[in-house]
């Protein structure tokens, strides 16, 4: 990972913070709007984790946890995990995601899962790299209508 780069638990954004998580939003989705107020409720909600990874004070990359109690167990997702074209292939990636798994376990959530899709190998191959695993499964998604 480069020098001056950390890993943290963003409590709030300030509007460069802001600026910074929308231009990463921007590289995670074409489809994908930014809402400061939504991501404002989700720093605040219990269960909901924005992770960032800042550079000389920058946020260069982020990542979410999700946790959730079930009948079978704490679980937890990982989503949006993202990092500046500039600044990948540096280990920010890895970093975002050794803090998350390392807070999965002081948390002690019976599993943390990962979906990506299969054309995106390289990022595969850190998620394995960092001890996820691949699971025969399918993953089926509903889509509400809007109206």
């Amino acid at each position: 990972m480069a020098t001056n780069t950390y890993v943290t638990i963003a409590q709030a954004l300030d509007d460069d913070d802001a600026r910074r998580v929308d231009m990463l939003l921007r590289q995670l989705s074409s489809s994908a709007m930014f809402d400061r107020e939504r991501v404002a409720a989700m720093i605040t909600s219990p269960g909901v984790d924005l992770f960032v990874a800042r550079e000389s004070g920058r946020i260069v990359g982020m990542a979410t946890l999700v946790t959730f109690p079930l009948v079978t167990g704490w679980r937890g997702l990982v989503e949006d995990v993202v990092v500046d074209r500039h600044m990948r292939g540096r280990g920010v990636a890895r970093s975002l995601l050794e803090s998350i798994t390392a807070e999965a376990t002081r948390r002690r959530l019976r599993t943390l899962d990962l979906t990506s899709r299969p054309s995106r190998t390289s990022a595969l191959r850190l998620y394995e790299a960092v001890g996820f695993e691949r699971r025969d499964t399918n993953v089926l998604r509903y889509t509400p209508t809007r109206g």
